[in-house]
């Protein structure tokens, strides 16, 4: 509350000052809306800064810098080739090549990557450890059980626009998104309550991109840390873009116990399988059992043993026959 406080001052002040001293030739009103103007941009631009890694600001000026003495350069080669060029014309290209500068060198944070550790280390540790989440993983929800557990540490970070989406969601007219949307408001909750855990919400938005997905990799690009996500199509796109990735449903997998062939195990079958006669059964994490020949078994408990194991991108599959139906055990040897 007090920091909106101090930016208003600032925008009041600025226009007041505007009004007293008002560019020459204008009206004080003129003035003021210059001077509010000017407050204005000097509140986003330390809103922006006080959200950029001190590596960001730091490389960010220095390609600045160049990028005006690069600017500065032309506009002395344009004087010289036209006489009647304009002063303005000059300041002109050197405030073009600090905004290319500095935004090369941003976009370029990540080849820095190497110099910036050496120059910022905390900085650099610090970002290094922050997941940014997207609305998939925060909908999910095992990401809070995840942070209970103290499994994951560093600073979760939650970007403006995904806060957005999540509401466009939440307030949707279908029953089943806004139930959705309103649970991930909950999860969000859930780990501000978590000892130990920093969540941040990123105000930064990444304006020459449309698409979420793409937004959220470029960001996390920028801050050095890892997607969370849930969401298959994104961590692919993530993996070919070069940004790290935590899918919560892959660390699940590697989680479920591992199951061998022969192994016994006790099911409740459920329904009949896709093939003739097969049955389904489930077990406590969600895996799926397919029993041959178990379709005369559903509603019953049944004992079963494992034939083969698959895994696939949506998860792990369990093949089994009714224990009753195995082959017993080959006989080693020959009675006397």
């Amino acid at each position: 509350m007090l920091r909106i406080v101090i930016r208003t001052l600032v925008v009041v002040v600025a226009a007041a000052a505007g009004a007293l001293a008002p560019p020459a030739g204008t009206a004080p009103a003129a003035g003021a809306l210059v001077g509010a103007l000017a407050g204005a941009l000097a509140v986003a631009l330390e809103t922006r800064a006080a959200s950029t890694p001190i590596d960001g600001l730091v490389w960010g000026a220095a390609g600045g810098a160049l990028g005006c003495l690069a600017g500065l350069a032309a506009g002395a080669i344009v004087a010289a080739l036209v006489p009647g060029a304009r002063p303005s014309a000059i300041g002109l290209l050197a405030l073009l090549g600090a905004y290319v500068g500095a935004a090369t060198a941003l976009r370029r944070l990540g080849e820095l990557a190497g110099v910036s550790a050496r120059l910022f280390p905390s900085s650099t540790r610090r970002r290094g450890l922050d997941k940014i989440l997207d609305t998939s993983a925060i909908i999910d929800g095992r990401i809070a059980d995840l942070c209970e557990t103290g499994f994951l540490d560093g600073t979760l970070v939650v970007p403006r626009f995904v806060l957005g989406e999540l509401q466009r969601i939440a307030d949707s007219t279908d029953g089943l998104k806004r139930s959705r949307g309103r649970r991930g408001f909950d999860v969000l909750e859930r780990l501000r309550r978590v000892p130990g855990i920093a969540l941040e919400i990123d105000e930064r938005d990444v304006a020459h991109v449309a698409e979420v997905d793409g937004k959220l990799i470029e960001l996390t690009r920028v801050r050095g840390g890892k997607v969370v996500t849930t969401d298959y199509n994104l961590n692919r796109l993530a993996g070919l873009s070069g940004v790290e990735v935590l899918n919560i449903n892959e660390l699940a997998n590697a989680l479920k116990p591992v199951v061998l062939a022969g192994e016994v195990m006790r099911v409740q079958v459920l329904r009949e399988g896709k093939e003739p006669g097969q049955g389904v059964a489930y077990l406590d994490d969600g895996t799926m059992v397919v029993i041959d020949q178990g379709k005369r078994h559903i509603g019953q408990a049944l004992d079963v043993v494992v034939t083969s194991v698959l895994q696939t991108p949506a998860g792990r599959m369990i093949f089994t026959r009714s224990r009753e139906d195995a082959p017993a055990p080959a006989r080693v040897g020959h009675d006397a």
